[in-house]
């Protein structure tokens, strides 16, 4: 089953409603061998595909996806109260009948843990070489209206050829391809957004320790530009009603970096104001953004040392990491919530074009 050119039309999770359906009938039928058999062969076809298509996006989103859903339909339809309540009165006809299939529910979500874990390492891979050049390289300023998405060439999972300048507008028309890619296998919102935060984590951390490590990035002008590349970014969150996410909110450090570069940096006022704003940065990563700040023009000015000590003797008693560098391959805790499908099991029908003519409705 391949995920491009079948899933568009699909209900959400149509595979592991199928192979859940062949469980069921297992169970009605009362058939431990038959059903540990079918259990077994489903993890170990799903692992196997995963193992031969680990650099591949689509599929890897799509069995994780149907992981989950496999995951729902064993606790939809195992017959505890927790889990009925959400069912309808038909629904709750199609429970398990004879077997405990709780120790399942653990190797699927132990099988999700895993896709996930390659799912979101192959995103990072294709997005991390855009995220400097996009973030603080390129100039954005002249207006990204000029640089909106257009139509793009597939290559694996990334949309772009290696030799392609990349810009705010490639880590946009990226981020749009995986969640495009998310929604039509059927993934659950929640998810979706989880995995949109750990993306923008990575733009967020990855740019913040480009800026520490390069004093030509430590200007007013690409305090400007960053701020500007974050409100695009806020606004595709907007565009995919991804606010909940709190992607955002893994840009913070990111975005008081770029204020910093931009305000003024001479007196005991502005030392001030430049330790209350930056929380989320450690007394280390603003002195380093302060002693290597580089004027571009001859309106600007070097930060004086005395105004360094300034900041430092205030931010003394600020507790917190002494790392300058952020880790950029921190993961989030990932969750699998709960999330009863509304489809009843009777009127499932199977499309043509999946193949599956030796499947019989009984």
């Amino acid at each position: 089953m391949k995920p491009r050119g079948v899933v568009v039309n699909m209900i959400p999770g149509l595979p592991a409603h199928l192979l859940f359906m062949c469980v069921r009938y297992a169970d009605y039928l009362n058939d431990a061998t038959k059903l540990k058999s079918l259990m077994n062969a489903i993890i170990s076809g799903i692992k196997q595909v995963i193992t031969d298509h680990q650099e591949d996006f689509e599929t890897l989103s799509f069995w994780l996806s149907n992981s989950c859903h496999m995951l729902n339909c064993l606790k939809q339809y195992s017959g505890e109260e927790e889990f009925m309540k959400h069912n309808t009165a038909r629904q709750n006809k199609n429970c398990l009948k004879n077997f405990d299939l709780s120790e399942h529910r653990q190797i699927f979500s132990d099988l999700a843990i895993r896709i996930h874990h390659q799912f979101t390492t192959v995103m990072e891979n294709n997005l991390m070489p855009m995220i400097v050049p996009g973030m603080l390289e390129h100039e954005s300023l002249q207006g990204i209206s000029s640089m909106k998405p257009t139509g793009f060439r597939k290559r694996s999972s990334s949309i772009y050829e290696d030799t392609e300048v990349y810009t705010i507008s490639s880590i946009l028309q990226q981020l749009g391809y995986f969640h495009t890619a998310m929604c039509q296998h059927g993934m659950d919102p929640e998810l979706i957004k989880q995995a949109v935060k750990q993306l923008f984590y990575l733009i967020g951390a990855v740019a913040l320790n480009s800026i520490f490590l390069r004093k030509d990035m430590c200007s007013c002008r690409k305090g400007m530009q960053i701020r500007c590349n974050l409100s695009y970014l806020e606004e595709w969150l907007k565009e995919k009603n991804l606010q909940q996410s709190n992607a955002m909110d893994t840009m913070e450090p990111l975005s008081q970096a770029a204020w910093l570069l931009q305000v003024n940096k001479s007196t005991d006022e502005d030392a001030k104001e430049i330790c209350a704003r930056c929380s989320g940065l450690s007394a280390v990563q603003i002195v380093k953004i302060l002693n290597s700040y580089t004027p571009i023009d001859d309106f600007e000015k070097r930060v004086s040392p005395s105004f360094v000590r300034k900041v430092q003797s205030i931010l003394q008693e600020r507790e917190g990491n002494p790392q300058l560098m952020l880790d950029a391959k921190y993961r989030f805790q990932v969750t699998f919530p709960f999330n009863p499908s509304p489809q009843a099991l009777e009127v499932i029908q199977v499309p043509s074009s999946l193949k599956l003519g030796f499947l019989t409705r009984i």
